[in-house]
């Protein structure tokens, strides 16, 4: 395989900050088989298609689990074949192919053949699809399958993303010509097969048993309990209800889990960024004094200790010090009263004339509940009147998320090598920069070191136009029972990834 020249893979090499140790991930002893491990899960997810719905709680329960890709991104960072079994970049960068997997199966018992493939970039490559990132794949030009088990993308130019986005849960694989039924009941190559979903409650796999990696996986079923609550969610862990917390342990509890003897911590790197998301086309933040203002409002560090208990870190952009190439903006905007309410004037508001708007917050997401009430009253101080609103999830989806019908919100994106969502003028932000547009051109077509620098440049111009407040960069926690073994944190990639995970007698 030729050493790919593509900037992934350096802008990958540091991702993974930390995972659980590898005595943890590959144990010296045997690995138990049988088991059922039950994982909570805040948030249900609206489907369990991860190419037709950009919620992150699609990606945690089937990524990984029931389905699969051509690429795939290790624990430490590095992109690996996945259903290929290799792959090679030709020396311009404008041919990728492909050599895939003989003998993988479907969990419908149909064989994993290009034709697949052909038919999901296909349907991913068309903006009338319903695919969630179409833009991902814009620089192929033709798919072609010489044989059943090789692939060629033929690009119009070098793409240093498209590796990446291969690898993402939004290129995962299912078969040809399924799409709608995909929705509800997941079919795929994966180590575990969908088994039921009780609306409300739960969402069970079961064990493929004709998996083509013969050795995985170890478990017989997986249980993603649908618990919002944070408290609810503890008390079930410690109670031996549940085995893990897959995310968004309420920091609070961190002294209780390492007390208490039946449990274990796992911690690791992160790259879900809290970002209060403005919708830049409409008022009152369409005036960047307004955006700008917020940024001077908002006391980062008051909220990653008073609410986070420490556990993060203040971010300036939509990056994060997990990511190669991040860059540094977090005192780009020190905390200053005064020179939020000189930008409010500036920009026609008073105390007789205050700014007002909706800041409107997920239901299922308790950390950016609670950070977003922490922000709104300390927005307060400089005169800003902030009416919260709770939605749910479904609601967040199609209003805020799909049509952009909101002034604020807040939510934690979580996807790595995400920057790119600043270049598509229709996404929720509604952010139209002529400037990032051409940098961002110029990271993704240009050579390696140009690609880096005009990653810097990316970040500091989504800063310097103060498209949105990101706040934190969020800490990995994951509080499991002992006897867990095998389960992996801080990989890159959406997923809670059970493949080799065991229970211990």
């Amino acid at each position: 395989m030729k050493k790919p020249i593509l900037i992934s893979f350096t802008l990958l090499s540091s991702l993974v900050t930390s995972i659980v140790s590898s005595a943890t991930l590959f144990p010296a002893l045997a690995q138990t088989r049988g088991g059922i491990l039950r994982v909570v899960i805040a948030g249900e997810p609206p489907l369990l298609d991860p190419t037709a719905s950009t919620s992150a709680d699609v990606g945690r329960v089937v990524n990984q689990n029931v389905l699969e890709g051509l690429l795939t991104v290790n624990s430490k960072g590095r992109i690996v074949p996945q259903l290929a079994r290799s792959y090679s970049v030709s020396s311009d960068g404008l041919t990728l192919s492909f050599k895939l997997r003989t003998g993988v199966k479907f969990h419908d018992g149909s064989s994993f053949e290009a034709d697949d493939v052909l038919f999901a970039l296909g349907r991913a490559r068309d903006p009338k699809s319903g695919h969630t990132h179409p833009e991902y794949y814009t620089q192929i030009s033709k798919v072609s399958a010489p044989d059943k088990q090789t692939v060629v993308l033929t690009l119009k130019e070098r793409d240093n993303d498209l590796l990446f986005d291969l690898a993402r849960q939004d290129s995962v694989i299912g078969p040809s010509g399924r799409v709608d039924a995909q929705k509800n009941q997941p079919i795929g190559t994966g180590p575990f097969k969908f088994r039921a979903w009780n609306r409300g409650q739960s969402i069970e796999l079961e064990r493929f048993s004709s998996y083509w990696n013969k050795r995985l996986p170890y478990l017989d079923r997986v249980s993603f309990r649908i618990i919002p609550d944070l408290n609810a969610q503890f008390a079930a862990l410690r109670a031996g209800d549940v085995d893990i917390i897959g995310y968004g342990l309420g920091a609070e509890n961190l002294a209780q889990v390492r007390a208490d003897s039946n449990l274990e911590l796992l911690t690791g790197g992160s790259t879900a960024k809290i970002t209060l998301g403005l919708n830049n086309s409409k008022a009152p933040f369409n005036d960047i004094r307004v955006r700008k203002a917020l940024q001077y409002a908002t006391n980062k560090p008051e909220i990653l200790e008073g609410i986070l208990f420490g556990q993060g870190k203040v971010i300036g952009s939509h990056r994060t010090p997990a990511e190669a190439g991040y860059l540094d903006l977090s005192k780009a905007y020190p905390y200053n009263i005064e020179q939020a309410k000189k930008l409010l004037e500036q920009a026609g508001y008073n105390a007789a004339k205050p700014l007002k708007f909706t800041l409107e917050l997920p239901a299922p997401y308790q950390n950016e509940v609670r950070i977003g009430t922490a922000v709104a009253a300390q927005w307060a101080k400089a005169g800003i009147q902030v009416e919260l609103k709770t939605v749910e999830w479904s609601t967040w989806l199609s209003k805020i998320f799909t049509n952009a019908d909101y002034q604020a919100t807040i939510i934690g994106h979580v996807e790595a090598n995400d920057i790119g969502i600043y270049n598509d003028p229709q996404y929720y932000f509604r952010y139209n920069s002529p400037r990032f547009q051409a940098a961002f051109k110029r990271y993704q077509s240009g050579n390696p070191v140009n690609s880096s620098a005009a990653l810097g440049e990316l970040q500091k111009i989504l800063s310097d136009d103060a498209v949105n407040v990101w706040v934190v960069q969020l800490a990995t926690l994951v509080p499991v029972r002992k006897g867990v073994k095998g389960w992996e944190v801080g990989a890159p990639v959406e997923s809670l990834n059970a493949t080799r995970a065991y229970l211990s007698k």
